[in-house]
């Protein structure tokens, strides 16, 4: 849910000479698959060897310690709303740098990369590189985007996105050759390359020659005009957004460098997503990848993903399903043909309470933003009980801050305010001015009103309410009635946004393993979806157009360090910054972490091979499934 950056490979060594060698995997001969041989033989379809760059992605999966596979087969999987096709963009995770398997970063989509003091980067792009349609993949696309689309007041009011953006300025972009892209500013973006791995990358360009027959630039006008009224849309900038839909994987018709491109019109129960034949991975056996023809998505409600799974309806599921649901799925496994891993989670907190700072009641919010009673919140639940109650002891207790795995890690934070004591809770309200009672032993707030505490949730994990309802009993201790509210997810963040959440409850940091070259902003007031501060994240998004100023010294401080790390030259200089960040996050309590590393239950056909028995579940860095590419799974059958 949040907004974050991932870390850099090898940045110390490249930050000054820049340059990441490419792989010196040889190109070898290249073999025809079935799943498009008709078409081939028709004359329909180019061979492989006139589909593919001229150098290829060469994956030796040997050195990755998995099987050669063999090609073919559905998979089947499931979400929960239509929307969220665009997981296949999320697992597909073609990008133009993405993370490899031990979360360095390397070259995909592109050939190479050269990074100069992290003000100059220089993309090259794979000679013959081609979109799913079969047109030329060049810095054409990425002109298009940067001079047509992002700088185009019409499809881009608000100009080009935030993360190209340093100290207020723009790059200077240039494209020399087909297959060369240049971004430079003056002063040092250290956050750019990683966020071209997010789990949401940025799509720093377009299939320029597909949608220029959407754009008032380069269109016909007759033909344009015709277009827009058949759409029934309002013009053509509306037409060519609606179409313009690299993420949301929801037009068909797009071209795509994904390893699936999607075969599916219009709204559908399952959605069928096939192989790319211009797709740039080849394993070093000449067989181009994904090895699965197909991906079959059944939407299906929240409800049943573990119980269809759990009848073998899925092939490969993550989402959807909850520890809890490991006992049933394990219960099934011989009749159902699969097996049940339990992967890491890589989110800072697993459930973790927001007050909200920035709620519009004036009384609350003075209560909410005086740091003792966040720390008596904290102070009065019970992580051990629910931890026993909810995940068998598997999971840790421990406040909001960064997993063992990080560099960051300081086990005092993790624990600051973390232990179950209801005497310093009580003492700490008391000092806070709120010593008096109801007859029902609440407290009440300096206006006279019980001190009710309404956490508004997703309604989405039942671990969630299971946990609030142990949190309910233990903060009865200290006077404090907590009220749980749970509401669909978009109407949450609506309200959350709006001010109109006195609470809220959701994961912490998506990532949780920050690294030295990791962007430290999701810890300062940037983004609105941090729950604690929306309306400083609005201001902060909207250059002050929205919102309200963060008007609390240490989350001005935040502000500060943020900037520190973006104009930083040395690794210890960005190390310091995290360090301080954390340690303000561990003492203020911005959020309310309860317990982290819960395992996820990862369900996956006994048929399918490469996929990791350990792994990591995180949206960042890693994409969920992305990070462990499911181009390269299998059916062993």
């Amino acid at each position: 849910m949040f907004k974050t950056t991932q870390s850099m490979f090898l940045a110390a060594a490249i930050a000054v000479v820049g340059v990441l060698p490419a792989a010196a995997q040889p190109v070898p001969d290249l073999k025809e698959g079935a799943f498009w041989k008709t078409e081939v033989d028709a004359g329909n379809l180019p061979p492989v060897q006139d589909r593919l760059p001229s150098d290829p992605l060469v994956v030796d999966l040997s050195a990755k310690g998995r099987e050669f596979g063999t090609e073919g087969g559905t998979l089947r999987t499931m979400i929960t709303r239509s929307k969220d096709i665009r997981q296949m963009v999320v697992y597909g995770y073609a990008r133009l740098v993405g993370f490899d398997e031990n979360y360095e970063l390397v070259p995909d989509l592109l050939a190479d990369f050269e990074n100069e003091e992290n003000r100059r980067f220089t993309l090259k792009l794979r000679q013959g590189h081609k979109w799913s349609d079969g047109t030329p993949f060049t810095s054409e696309d990425f002109r298009y985007w940067w001079e047509d689309v992002a700088n185009n007041e019409l499809l881009s009011p608000s100009g080009p996105p935030d993360f190209l953006r340093v100290e207020g300025k723009l790059p200077s972009v240039s494209f020399p050759d087909e297959t060369t892209v240049i971004f430079e500013w003056d002063d040092p973006n250290p956050d750019f390359l990683q966020s071209l791995a997010q789990a949401r990358p940025p799509f720093i360009y377009r299939p320029a020659a597909f949608l220029k027959k959407y754009h008032e630039k380069f269109a016909n006008q007759d033909d344009l005009a015709f277009e827009v009224a058949d759409a029934r849309v309002k013009s053509w900038a509306a037409l060519h957004n609606k179409l313009d839909n690299l993420y949301k994987f929801d037009n068909h018709e797009l071209p795509t460098l994904q390893p699936w491109l999607n075969a599916s019109s219009g709204k559908k129960i399952r959605h069928n997503f096939v192989r790319n034949p211009y797709y740039h991975r080849v394993d070093s056996k000449g067989v181009q990848l994904p090895y699965i023809d197909i991906v079959e998505m059944e939407i299906v409600a929240p409800g049943l993903v573990a119980a269809k799974t759990n009848a073998g309806e899925s092939d490969l599921q993550g989402r959807g399903l909850a520890f809890r649901d490991a006992s049933i799925l394990k219960k099934g496994e011989a009749e159902g043909n699969y097996k049940t891993l339990l992967w890491k989670t890589g989110v800072a907190s697993q459930i973790a309470i927001y007050p909200n700072l920035n709620f519009d009641d004036d009384e609350w919010r003075k209560v909410l933003r005086d740091v003792r009673v966040r720390r008596a919140l904290s102070l009065a639940i019970d992580r051990a009980t629910i931890n026993q109650a909810l995940y068998f002891k598997l999971a840790h207790p421990a406040a909001m801050s960064v997993l063992p795995a990080s560099p960051f890690y300081d086990e005092e934070n993790a624990q600051a305010w973390a232990q179950f004591d209801v005497d310093q809770a009580n003492a700490l309200l008391d000092e806070a001015g709120l010593d008096k009672r109801d007859k029902n032993g609440i407290r009440l707030l300096p206006d006279g009103r019980p001190m009710e505490l309404v956490i508004e949730t997703a309604g989405e994990r039942q671990e969630v309410e299971n946990a609030l309802q142990i949190v309910t009993d233990t903060w009865r201790e200290i006077g404090v009635k907590l009220v749980m509210r749970p509401l669909d997810r978009d109407i949450l963040r609506n309200r959350v946004f709006s001010g109109s959440t006195m609470a809220s409850v959701w994961y912490g940091w998506d990532d949780g393993i920050p690294q030295h070259h990791t962007s430290p902003h999701y810890l300062a007031p940037t983004d609105q979806v941090f729950l604690a501060w929306p309306k400083w994240g609005q201001y902060y998004q909207t250059g002050g157009d929205a919102g309200e100023p963060p008007d609390m010294p240490e989350a001005e401080r935040l502000m500060e360090l943020a900037h520190d790390w973006e104009i930083a030259t040395t690794d210890d200089e960005r190390e310091a910054v995290w360090r301080e960040m954390l340690d303000i996050h561990a003492s203020e309590l911005y959020a309310i972490g309860i317990l982290n590393g819960a395992p996820q239950p990862i369900v996956v056909s006994n048929r399918l091979r490469n996929v990791p028995q350990q792994a990591m579940w995180a949206w960042e860095p890693g994409a969920h499934f992305g990070v462990h590419r499911p181009d390269e799974f299998f059916f062993a059958d």
